[in-house]
């Protein structure tokens, strides 16, 4: 059966120069930076992502994300020249410094409110906010070429905001070493640390990742849904209050339609018929 492809639009960047290539892929729902050399998380690419990621939630089609990138740079971060460059206004630049780095915290959000998986597919240098972005995202498959760091401390800006999203991906010494020395890790070491899930060779890390996409989408999508949004909650959770909510997300699970078919479907050993109830 030939593959259903669609490409989405947004009105103000579609066309050639577009700064994310939206693709659609039988429920998996692609979403390149392209915005070389370095796909810096300018104000547009986070508002586009934003879009594209807001756009994907409502979508029934989607049922699985993959961030991706051009070049070979996944992302560098916020785009210096273009905050320097604000350093010039009346305020010195404050204003619109704030509205940046709240923009990062609501593209971040986005990606963890989202009720379906995103997985992030990095090839290249992920560093600072593109850092921030691997961590964010529920899964990250990355190149055995691939590097990490939060260089801010080396330029007099500490990855405050990173610093969110990879504490809480890797481990506390871990995310410390990172952040107050400003050295890139490989990707073993990005493992080590827990913000990659999976390493794999180069020409192999589109067939991977879309594999890993494909068999997420192959799930129930109101199963996955409450599934990530139980997994956010709970972390935050003291043990005993964790098991008290997860048991009441079990037995809400459980009065859905995909779960009694699904059970029903394995006991007669057939494949399930998902209604997304």
């Amino acid at each position: 059966m030939a593959e259903v492809v669609s490409f989405r639009k947004d009105p103000s960047k579609a066309g050639e120069g577009a700064l994310v290539i939206p693709q659609l892929v039988d429920g998996v729902l692609r979403l390149t930076i392209s915005n070389p050399p370095a796909n810096a998380l300018s104000i547009a690419v986070m508002e586009t992502l934003i879009g594209e990621l807001q756009s994907a939630a409502d979508d029934a089609a989607v049922r699985a994300i993959i961030i991706a990138s051009t070049g070979n740079v996944f992302s560098a971060g916020h785009d210096l020249k273009e905050l320097t460059a604000h350093r010039a206004d009346e305020d010195g630049g404050e204003a619109f410094f704030e509205e940046t780095f709240a923009l990062a915290a609501d593209l971040m959000l986005e990606i963890t409110r989202l009720p379906k998986p995103v997985i992030a597919e990095i090839d290249g240098l992920a560093t600072a906010a593109g850092c921030q972005l691997v961590a964010s995202c529920d899964l990250a498959i990355c190149t055995d070429t691939a590097t990490f760091c939060t260089p801010g401390v080396n330029i007099g800006l500490f990855c405050s905001t990173p610093m969110v999203a990879v504490s809480r991906a890797a481990h506390r010494k871990q995310a410390m070493e990172m952040l107050l020395t400003g050295e890139t890790i490989d990707a073993s070491t990005a493992k080590d640390f827990g913000l990659v899930n999976r390493i794999v060779p180069k020409q192999y890390l589109t067939q991977v990742v879309t594999k890993y996409a494909s068999v997420i989408a192959s799930k129930s999508p109101l199963t996955l849904k409450l599934g990530k949004e139980a997994f956010y909650r709970q972390l935050e959770m003291p043990v005993e209050e964790a098991y008290s909510y997860a048991a009441q997300v079990m037995v809400d699970n459980m009065l859905t339609a995909d779960a009694e078919e699904g059970i029903g479907a394995f006991l007669s050993k057939r494949t399930p018929q998902w209604t997304g109830e």
